[in-house]
């Protein structure tokens, strides 16, 4: 494995590399000036400020109003979705952003039905504000976002003709998983959650398409419980009778072993190694059945609280074991966001961030427009022949474009660490170090020395051993 040129015990080294590996899960990679200052505090510590911390100083907004008028004013899709890649750069605490991915993934919900970019960013918004908060709660204000309205066509749920949809994707996608509920429960579902809708849907939903409400741009649809519209016969519902309305639904979902074992698999899936595709699930064991039974306990100890689960998770010796390191593949947009954090393009939110959204889409993920209700197909999934060579391609651009802000301080901090000649290796070594203390394949650290040898100039060698380091296998994992 490479090493770096700074003298590090090991035990500090061993520190930084386990901070590095939350970083890189928890959020989208650290420099190695970052991880330093981090690892002045104990991990159990490290994981308890990135639970607690919120990014209040963010001012992204006003500066997306200031840089970018188009996306600020919601005006089409993609400029909610590049509003959101600035703050994925930009944040001071990456979990609120990646929580968000998560939940995107999971609640799929996109441009083909939803059209206004407004709507998208409020749901979003949501996740960023409840992703962590209870399963129960969260599942609540899914139920009443108007991005899933619409997109599940429950504005057309109504007592006297129901809509299967929303409640049959709330138990397959969202809870329980497929073999955990029968048809006869979905029909019940969904009558629970009659008259859950639009406000004055008629209206909204034509005023939401003008592009003339400025400064301000397109104004959202607002959710509205129609008690005339909904059907408050008694029904059973997993074994359990009432007059249900849809918070009574939720709570008995949440109260399920198959829901904690689904939301559990996710979590693992997501942050610690890549599982098989969900549909899979129900026959396909999880590859950690200990580790889906320690958060399953989490789960139902902490009445369902996604923080505290992901506080055992990130505590757990399965997630800090080495074996599992460099072994998940980053989703596209966090794959960029890395990449753009490291380079440091954006200052301000420019319009030059329209390619970059594109670039993401490229590579297979574009926001705010999942592939199906199932969301995106993730794990190894993200790599075939073409999006490896845009994330190849992508990487080489802005790591090693020596203009960047972020590869100039790169050089600088280099050239500036030995008073004397620089070899191939201390460089490598050292640009390891500053992506992150990334550790790599001997024959991959040995072929990056041997393209040094063969560059001149000391900020050419550097500039060119970053793009290619983007390129490595362990670049690309997380």
């Amino acid at each position: 494995m490479a090493k770096s040129i700074k003298y590090i015990g090991r035990d500090s080294m061993s520190d930084i590399e386990l901070a590095s590996h939350l970083m890189r899960r928890a959020g989208f990679g650290l420099r190695h000036e970052e991880l330093l200052e981090l690892v002045k505090n104990p991990y159990e510590a490290i994981v308890d400020n990135l639970l607690n911390e919120t990014d209040a100083s963010w001012l992204g907004d006003y500066m997306v109003r200031r840089f970018d008028n188009e996306a600020s004013g919601m005006i089409n899709v993609p400029g909610t979705a590049r509003t959101w890649i600035y703050r994925m750069i930009s944040t001071s605490n990456p979990l609120q952003e990646k929580m968000p991915l998560f939940w995107h993934g999971i609640f799929a919900t996109g441009i083909p039905k939803v059209i206004n970019g407004r709507v998208l960013f409020d749901q979003i918004n949501m996740f960023r504000k409840h992703g962590l908060g209870k399963f129960d709660e969260l599942l609540i204000h899914l139920a009443k976002d108007p991005a899933m309205i619409v997109w599940l066509d429950n504005q057309e749920n109504h007592k006297d003709s129901i809509n299967e949809n929303w409640g049959r994707e709330l138990l397959e996608l969202f809870s329980m998983g497929v073999g955990n509920y029968t048809e006869e429960d979905v029909k019940e579902c969904a009558r629970a959650f009659t008259g859950w809708t639009i406000g004055n849907t008629d209206y909204m939903m034509t005023r939401a398409k003008r592009d003339s409400d400025w400064p301000y741009g397109r104004i959202a649809y607002h959710f509205e419980y129609k008690d005339d519209d909904h059907d408050d016969s008694t029904r059973t519902f997993l074994g359990e009778t009432g007059h249900f309305n849809g918070e009574d639904i939720i709570r008995i979902i949440c109260k399920q072993e198959s829901t904690a074992r689904f939301l559990s698999r996710h979590l693992y899936h997501f942050f610690v190694t890549d599982e098989v595709p969900v549909p899979s699930w129900q026959d396909i064991e999880p590859k950690d059945p200990e580790a889906i039974d320690i958060l399953v306990k989490a789960y139902f100890d902490s009445n369902y609280d996604l923080k505290e689960m992901l506080r055992v998770l990130f505590n757990s010796e399965f997630f800090k074991s080495e074996k599992i390191r460099y072994k998940k593949v980053k989703g596209p947009a966090e794959f960029a966001a890395g990449v753009l954090r490291l380079s440091k393009e954006f200052d301000v939110p420019t319009r030059d961030l329209i390619p970059r959204h594109r670039q993401i889409g490229w590579m297979g993920q574009e926001l705010s427009n999942p592939t199906s209700v199932e969301g995106w197909h993730e794990g190894q999934e993200w790599i075939d022949t073409g999006a490896l060579v845009e994330r190849i391609n992508f990487a080489s651009e802005f790591l090693g474009n020596k203009e960047n802000n972020g590869v100039k301080q790169i050089i600088k901090n280099i050239e500036s660490s030995s008073s004397g000649h620089l070899t191939s290796a201390e460089i490598v070594s050292a640009c390891l170090m500053e992506l992150g203390d990334l550790l790599i394949d001997q024959s991959t650290y040995d072929a990056l020395v041997e393209f040094s040898d063969s560059v001149e100039g000391v900020s050419e060698k550097i500039s060119g051993v970053l793009g290619l380091i983007g390129s490595t296998k362990e670049f690309q994992m997380a």
